[in-house]
C-alpha cells in the first residue's frame, strides 16, 4: 500500500486573496427577488429562446412571430410571453387583435 502523506499534496491558500470581495455592494432582499424572479423565468429553455428571438431582433416582434420559431401552439407562447412579461424583461403593446413584445434594455 502506498504512503498517503507522500502523495497528499499541501495546499495553502492566502486569506486575504482568497477573501477579497468581488463586489463591494451586496444585494438587499428586493434586488435579491427579482434577479430570483428573472432566473425563474429564464430557467425554461422556451422562455429563453423566446426572450432570444426578440433581443436578436432590431425591432419588436409581433406574437404571431413567435409560434414558428419555438415550435410551440400560439396559446402556449402566450402563456411563456406572460411570465417574461411578469418578470419584468419584456414589454408588451396590444394593438388590434396582435401583441407586440421587445426586450426591457435595463434587464
Amino acid at each position: 500500500m502506498a504512503n498517503r502523506t507522500a502523495a497528499t499534496k499541501r495546499v495553502v491558500i492566502d486569506p486575504i486573496a482568497c477573501c477579497a470581495p468581488v463586489r463591494s455592494d451586496a444585494l438587499d432582499e428586493d434586488q435579491a427577488k427579482v434577479l430570483a424572479e428573472s432566473f425563474a423565468a429564464l430557467a425554461d429553455p422556451i422562455r429563453l429562446r423566446l426572450l432570444s428571438v426578440i433581443t436578436s431582433s432590431e425591432h419588436e416582434v409581433c406574437a404571431c412571430d413567435l409560434v414558428e420559431p419555438s415550435g410551440r401552439s400560439q396559446p402556449t407562447v402566450s402563456h411563456h410571453m406572460k411570465i417574461l412579461v411578469d418578470a419584468g424583461l419584456v414589454e408588451r403593446d396590444k394593438r388590434g387583435l396582435w401583441v407586440w413584445y421587445r426586450a426591457v434594455p435595463d434587464r
